[in-house]
This record gives C-alpha cells, structure tokens and sequence, in this order.
C-alpha cells in the first residue's frame, strides 16, 4: 500500500484539522483475492499508486510473499481503505502498489491512527526484504475511464499497464484537457479492434501529473501494439499527433507493464 511513502507519524506529520467524518476502527478480517481491482468503482474518492524497487526476480518474489503475509495476517486497517493491491513488474525488479480510498477524510484519520498497523507490516516486510527502495508515491482522483469492445467488458486482464505523464507545472484544466484529447483518439481510431480492454485515467492531486492504469488482455499484446505502424494505439493520425504534442508536456514515455500479484480486501466487503 502506498501508505509506505509516508513519514513516519510525529507531531509535525499528524494532521492538523480533525477530520468531518467519523470512521469506524473496529478491526475486521483481511481477505486475499486473485481478482482485479474495479479502478472505476464509483466508492474510490482517492486512487494512490506507488512503485518499490527490488533488485533482482528473487527479491522481488520474496517481496511480494512477504506483503501477503503482512497483510493476511492482520485486521483490515481501516473502513475507508477499499481495496489494496500489490503487482509484479515486467522487468523483474519493480512492485505496483495501487490503494483505494474512500475519500481524503478516510485517509487522514487512518494516518493519524495509532492502531493503523502500517508501522508493523512495513516492519515485517523490511525484516523479510531488506534494502527495498520505495521510488515514490502519488496521491490521484479518477477522472475518466474508456472500455473498448462490449464484448470483452467482462474479460479479466492478463497484464496492466501504467502509463505516467508529466507537465511542466500545477495545472488541472490542462491534465483534463489532456485526457479528453485521449479520448477523443481512442474512440475515434478503432482502438478497440486490439488488446486494449480498459484505460483508467487518473490526474494526480497537485496538478502535475496524469497516470493511466491501463488493462490489456495480456503483456504480448501492448508489445505488440507499441510496435504496430499506422494503427491502434499511438497511431499516425491528426487525433494522436495532437495528443503527442500537447503544449506543456514534459514527459509521456514512463511505460511499464505488470501483473497481478495480490488483492487484500476487507473480508465481507
């Protein structure tokens, strides 16, 4: 969960307005799925999502072994996280962390609890995997979600793609205006025809950011997609070369497939 990116709780970290809800802290059973998170579930106030790094396969599997074992064994943290999932990297190396929220308030009220658990499962996961780097943390609302095909609208994705872009500053007109040009390609270049079922994006809170958590049916074919020539995704067409050069960009070329590892839920939810 990204929650690992945090400070760790002092005075200066607690926050200093007193959340408006009130939350129930009542500890309840943490269920291990193998089943894709629903990034567009309508609940999810807050999507974060951060990336460890590993070192080699080996640490990599160690790490995620050692989540499961953090999280199954414990009560679940708290009512307002939704989902937490954890994926594997293409590149052997690189563990997703992707945390619902039911909003911000849910959020700040787990951080300033003292029984949240997070200092004890990061605890036991340093313990098992020493030496993991943790490369960053972003806190995203969802904004827009396109499915393709309604025949595959049910499929389960074989392989996730997060694509991250960059801007040059703060600027929340911009990151939407961004993603509607998106949009706009992939409905109007035949997206749908390929392995693309779902792309989620997300604009991160501070305005700086976009990250698209794209589902595809397995890794070969976003392979298969970035190396095709005049069509589907990214294609040579007025719509996508608008996208390509949209004013104010700093970078669109952090890519990065993955794969389902495990989905913590609370247990009944």
């Amino acid at each position: 969960m990204s929650t690992t990116q945090e400070p760790a709780k002092t005075a200066s970290a607690t926050p200093s307005a007193t959340p408006s809800a009130t939350w129930s802290t009542t500890p309840g059973a943490t269920l291990r799925t193998g089943t894709h998170p629903d990034p567009a579930r309508p609940d999810a106030g807050l999507t974060f999502v951060s990336t460890w790094s590993t070192g080699s396969p080996e640490r990599q599997r160690a790490t995620l072994d050692a989540i499961a074992t953090a999280w199954s064994t414990r009560d679940w943290p708290h009512e307002g996280l939704l989902s937490y999932a954890v994926y594997a990297g293409a590149d052997g190396d690189t563990v997703l962390h992707h945390s619902q929220w039911r909003d911000e308030d849910a959020y700040q009220d787990f951080f300033a609890s003292a029984s949240n658990g997070r200092d004890a499962r990061n605890t036991d996961i340093d313990a098992a995997v020493p030496g993991i780097e943790r490369l960053g943390l972003l806190k995203t609302r969802l904004y827009r979600s396109w499915t393709g095909a309604a025949e595959r609208a049910d499929r389960e994705p074989g392989a996730i793609v997060i694509v991250r872009v960059d801007f040059e500053g703060p600027d929340a007109d911009r990151q939407r205006a961004w993603v509607d040009g998106v949009m706009d390609a992939l409905e109007g270049d035949g997206t749908a025809g390929g392995g693309l079922l779902a792309a989620h994006f997300h604009l991160s809170t501070d305005g700086r950011q976009v990250v698209n958590y794209a589902e595809w049916t397995d890794e070969q074919a976003h392979v298969d997609a970035l190396s095709a020539a005049g069509e589907g995704v990214g294609a040579p067409t007025a719509r996508w070369r608008r996208v390509r050069e949209f004013p104010g960009v700093l970078s669109d070329d952090s890519v990065a497939r993955y794969r389902l590892a495990h989905t913590f839920v609370p247990r009944g939810a």
